[in-house]
């Protein structure tokens, strides 16, 4: 797998970055593009996996105080789920929270990626699930760095 994992750098790149967010983790619940940003994504680490031209997966990340970050819009585009794209991505997010002095790192993970989460040494925290959209049920976890 040739994979450079890397922050969008142009407009462009940008624009398949926020496409791929929107596609994946709004679009099949009838959300606008514009709910794929948010107040902290100007200050967050934006990371992107490019196979060649092609976007193939993102994910963000953001700090809730010097000592803990999050992640947040973790998604792979379809057809490459399952193949190391999103363990690398979720990786990298770790080592540049780690780097910037944070020792714990939190999320919240939909139903279908817990199994996922837990591989990469993330445990369920103490707070009820939450619900997006009212249908996506949310489970908040964490892991020390």
């Amino acid at each position: 797998m040739g994979i450079e994992l890397r922050q969008p750098g142009s407009r462009e790149e940008f624009e398949q970055y926020y496409d791929l967010r929107w596609r994946i983790l709004r679009r099949p619940w009838n959300q606008s593009r514009e709910s794929v940003q948010d107040e902290r994504d100007e200050s967050a680490v934006h990371l992107g996996a490019w196979d060649g031209d092609g976007l193939v997966g993102v994910g963000r990340l953001h700090f809730n105080s010097p000592a803990e970050a999050q992640v947040r819009y973790m998604a792979v585009e379809e057809g490459r789920t399952g193949k190391g794209v999103g363990s690398l991505v979720l990786r990298e997010l770790e080592e540049r929270a780690r780097r910037a002095g944070a020792t714990r790192i939190v999320l919240n993970a939909r139903d279908n990626a817990v199994p996922f989460y837990h591989r990469h040494g993330y445990h369920l925290m103490e707070q009820a699930p939450t619900l997006l959209f009212d249908s996506i049920v949310h489970r908040w976890m964490g892991k020390d760095l």
